[in-house]
């Protein structure tokens, strides 16, 4: 335990220097084990950053004193030197070790962390789609039937497998607590696993500069008991409104919004991870965001299809939606 807060101390200290802004340190306390895995490896590292760092400024204080400028060797000439093989070796050989004492572990996290937690194997993940738009998260539940936007709600301590994608720009899916980040990218899917260890509620969010909005493009994960879960699900479908092709259009509009609920998912008409998912983007809309955008004309815009939108959506000023609004079925869950 003592190891663990002299790294959260250091790491509180280095972080905000380098990155110039408050830094939460929320990576120093996993609540599940891919999360565990990753914080690991980043005290493996400071581990050895803190020893190249000692090292360094070690040589350098000795440097400067042993062959500081003294009255007895003021007229000093140093004899003129061919180099040393010995340290030649020495100082290409270090690096080298220390490149592979990071490199292999790292390597082992990585495709750990594209597989299920250990311990978890036997266990069938729940499946949950994401979807991110500007400036928001979708979250589709394929086998519930349900879809929420801005929030998810987990069972803990059971594999969920986020299957991710964009339906438009690229963003970068993080629950800092629970897993490292991926990128969302439109007509392609990647996957990450999570686990909570226990029930809690935890921060997620997008970490990808796409546009002035995506500061506050932030979600709640809520892990649940599996009695919990469970009963918001039912709640859900007897409550939540149907999702409709024109509300999930004005959804993909760039605005923020609340949290959302509904009793279906946009799933039984479009799946954006699809290479042959219509395009759904809409840069005409970013007028009000600062972009002048410019009409997309590619033949398979979803604006192109025999349905058209009630309003223009593109060629009229769209105000944000107030988070505290529940237009559109604002269903918490909590």
């Amino acid at each position: 335990m003592k190891l663990k807060k002299v790294f959260a101390l250091l790491g509180a200290i280095i972080f905000p220097l380098l990155s110039g802004c408050e830094t939460d340190m929320v990576v120093f306390e996993p609540q599940g084990p891919a999360a565990r895995s990753i914080t690991q490896l980043i005290n493996w590292s400071l581990i050895w950053m803190l020893l190249v760092v000692v090292v360094v400024f070690a040589l350098f204080a000795y440097i400067v004193w042993k062959y500081r400028e003294k009255p007895d060797n003021m007229d000093y000439e140093p004899p003129e030197e061919h180099g040393s093989t010995v340290l030649e070796i020495v100082w290409t050989a270090i690096p080298i070790l220390i490149i592979v004492a990071l490199t292999i572990p790292t390597v082992k996290a990585l495709y750990d962390l594209e597989k299920p937690p250990k311990g978890y194997e036997d266990q069938d993940p729940l499946v949950i789609h994401v979807t991110s738009a500007d400036w928001k998260w979708i979250f589709s539940y394929p086998e519930e039937g349900i879809e929420t936007v801005n929030y998810v709600n987990i069972p803990a301590d059971r594999p969920i497998l986020f299957k991710l994608t964009s339906a438009g720009t690229m963003q970068s899916f993080w629950i800092p607590a629970l897993a490292g980040q991926k990128y969302t990218m439109n007509k392609m899917e990647t996957e990450l696993y999570v686990v909570a260890d226990h029930p809690g509620s935890y921060l997620g969010r997008n970490t990808n500069f796409n546009g002035r909005g995506y500061a506050h493009m932030e979600f709640e994960v809520l892990a649940q008991t599996p009695q919990e879960f469970e009963k918001w699900v039912r709640e859900v479908k007897e409550t939540a409104p149907k999702l409709t092709k024109e509300k999930y259009e004005e959804i993909l509009l760039p605005t923020h919004l609340g949290r959302l609920t509904f009793s279906n998912t946009h799933l039984q008409w479009v799946n954006h991870a699809d290479a042959n998912s219509k395009t759904y983007t809409n840069p005409e809309a970013y007028k009000t965001h600062g972009y002048q955008g410019k009409i997309f004309e590619e033949e398979d815009n979803y604006k192109n299809d025999a349905y058209t939108p009630k309003s223009n959506h593109g060629h009229h000023e769209h105000e944000d939606v107030n988070e505290n609004e529940s237009h559109g079925g604002g269903h918490h869950g909590h």
